[in-house]
């Protein structure tokens, strides 16, 4: 069975709604006329004033964005959008969304995010990525859901050493908490997928860049300190390598994936445990190593960048490399956004916003 986006009008719930990749999904999906809810904690992770200010820029009213942070589940309505202030940990709350809505697809990619921060407040993802991940499966369970996609992370392949990376690979040996839970993410889907034949796809983004995205992010950080005159830490003396994947790309492929629920696999030389069950790589499948990226951000800047070389930091890799393969097989999309050219447009984007 496929979802048409084009043609047919759905009810669509985006959770991590004010979030970066969350942010721009709803943007590519509006003009489709799609009954669309965005859920989003708000938290102070990184500055709630640019997840309220991506729900400005989505249509919301400029006051009433401004009173959430201090509201408890207020909802905000606009158009065929509704954004309501919601944690996934709330189970009573993700309950009643799920019963007042009658959703097509969720898309899952509200989640505490990080790798370094897994290290000083592990609970934190234990509360979003797993209890709040289980909540979201049983709403999804409960209201016959047609598809449910979810955010993963490349982050699962730990330090394998085969690359690029591929989704027949083993991910048995996270080296973070973050990491864990994304793969424990993939494992509770499948459980669902096999026990309620729930339609699930896992989404194992590399390295996701653009406008409006995350401060906590290397390229954030970086041009701001660049524009400075600061000095930046440059770990692994620059040769760690990212498949950058910019935020149009990851926004293509996973409205290309909403609309092709996973069927039974029925593939029995591998398991009898047959489930409506996917995974797949978003990444740029081109990686780059951190002195280029560097060095686009200096061209996009027109500054040099003064550097702090550093050793590799617990948790990080070395390389991240994407085989999309099967997501370009399936679905016909394949990333293509270069450094140079994404990183030109977050650097606009950056001078226009911080002014």
């Amino acid at each position: 069975m496929k979802l048409n986006i084009q043609n047919s009008k759905l009810n669509i719930l985006v959770t991590g709604g004010a979030g970066f990749i969350g942010y721009h999904l709803i943007q590519a999906l509006k003009p489709y006329g799609h009954n669309i809810v965005g859920i989003d904690n708000l938290n102070d992770y990184y500055d709630p004033q640019l997840k309220l200010d991506r729900l400005k820029a989505l249509g919301f009213d400029n006051h009433q964005v401004e009173a959430l942070v201090a509201s408890q589940n207020a909802i905000l309505n606009t158009d065929s959008l509704t954004f309501q202030k919601l944690d996934l940990a709330d189970r009573a709350g993700i309950e009643t969304l799920f019963k007042q809505n009658q959703f097509d697809v969720v898309v899952n990619l509200g989640a505490q995010a990080g790798v370094r921060y897994s290290i000083e407040n592990p609970h934190a993802y234990v509360d979003s990525n797993l209890v709040g991940f289980v909540n979201i499966l049983e709403g999804c369970r409960h209201s016959k859901v047609k598809h449910l996609v979810y955010a993963s992370s490349s982050s699962v392949y730990g330090m394998n050493i085969k690359q690029p990376f591929s989704t027949s690979d083993r991910v048995d040996y996270p080296i973070s908490l973050y990491a864990a839970t994304k793969k424990s993410n993939e494992l509770m889907a499948h459980t669902y997928s096999h026990l309620y034949g729930i339609p699930t796809t896992g989404l194992r983004f590399f390295t996701v860049y653009g406008p409006m995205g995350r401060p906590d992010m290397a390229y954030f950080s970086f041009t701001k300190k660049i524009l400075a005159g600061e000095t930046i830490d440059v770990f692994n003396n620059g040769q760690m390598q990212r498949d950058f994947t910019y935020i149009d790309d990851i926004v293509k492929g996973i409205t290309r994936v909403m609309q092709r629920p996973p069927v039974i696999n029925n593939d029995a030389s591998i398991t009898n445990a047959q489930a409506p069950y996917k995974v797949y790589n978003i990444g740029n499948n081109q990686p780059v190593t951190l002195r280029r990226f560097i060095k686009a951000i200096e061209t996009a800047t027109g500054k040099q960048a003064h550097e702090n070389l550093l050793p590799m930091q617990p948790g990080d890799v070395p390389i991240t490399y994407a085989d999309v393969d099967e997501l370009t097989r399936d679905t016909g999309f394949k990333p293509a956004t270069s450094i140079e050219d994404g990183i030109a447009k977050f650097v606009d984007w950056y001078k226009g916003y911080y002014k």
